[in-house]
């Protein structure tokens, strides 16, 4: 089947420093990085490395038409991405010496997109193909409830969480994915318990302690692999197409969430996003070595 992702693109702009700063603080960097990211193209490039037909729904400006050329590179299907007349979206990232990261964004030509685009790319799938969206682009209800019409389902990243989006969409999707504080959130928003959430599939990601899944009631849980992180951006984004792409390809659960874990443990030893995102033959691999 095909999932469709509704998605981001940004330009990260990424600054390793020694610690994150105070309110006032003027800080030098210890480096500097540019490259692709935003959940959306992160997530449709780890669907596509995993071995997923994915296609893009997004939007850059002229100064990201190499960003677009590095999603159909990585296998993405780009052919719903448009040119606007927008600034592409873009994200300054702090990467701290332990890896953790602190992010703002500009949201620019992501919360640009058309209904007729959106309508042009979920006309063109099947019943039963996925589509996927996060909460960084625009007309995020509008097309849940078209590809609702059109017989897909929905897997949904309430990322980042914003309590109104996920109200108004909590009846509409298949799958959510979360990580832990996000679905604290949803859970305080909803005002009942995280594993009463009414939704048939819950993605919740615990950072070391590991993935809790909860598919129809029954639960699965995933440890982490241990390695030691460069840089956990994208780690979520990574997860998350994985383990899409796998349960589309019929995979079992319990092996999906495995092969997931092992990508996003190999994604975050490596420095950038979307970039750090290992190919399928190097999960497996990954996997051999640590059975």
């Amino acid at each position: 089947m095909a999932i469709f992702n509704l998605g981001s693109i940004n330009i990260d702009l990424v600054y390793n420093v020694p610690h994150f700063p105070t309110p006032g603080e003027t800080l030098h960097s210890e480096g500097f990085t540019k490259g692709l990211g935003g959940k959306g193209a992160n997530m449709s490039i780890a669907i596509a490395k995993a071995g997923g037909n994915v296609r893009h729904i997004g939007a850059v400006g002229t100064d990201g038409l190499w960003a677009r050329d590095l999603l159909s590179t990585a296998g993405v299907d780009v052919g719903f991405v448009d040119e606007i007349d927008v600034a592409t979206g873009h994200a300054v990232i702090n990467v701290d010496a332990s890896g953790e990261n602190t992010i703002v964004l500009f949201a620019g030509a992501n919360v640009e997109l058309s209904k007729d685009q959106i309508s042009r790319a979920l006309k063109t799938g099947k019943p039963g193909d996925w589509l996927l969206l996060q909460n960084e682009t625009s007309l995020g209800a509008y097309s849940v409830k078209l590809a609702r019409e059109l017989g897909m389902k929905i897997a949904y990243a309430a990322a980042p969480f914003e309590a109104a989006a996920a109200m108004e969409l909590i009846d509409l999707v298949d799958l959510i994915a979360v990580n832990e504080i996000e679905a604290n959130q949803l859970s305080e928003a909803l005002a009942v318990p995280v594993e009463e959430i009414n939704v048939d599939k819950l993605l919740v990601t615990r950072g070391s302690k590991g993935i809790w899944y909860q598919d129809n009631g029954q639960i699965s849980e995933q440890t982490v692999f241990e390695v030691t992180p460069i840089d956990t951006t994208g780690a979520g984004d990574t997860y998350l197409g994985y383990f899409l792409a796998g349960i589309d390809d019929g995979l079992d659960v319990n092996f999906a969430l495995r092969r997931a874990a092992a990508a996003s443990s190999i994604q975050i030893t490596r420095p950038g996003a979307a970039i750090a995102i290992p190919e399928i033959s190097e999960v497996l691999t990954f996997l051999d070595e640590n059975t």
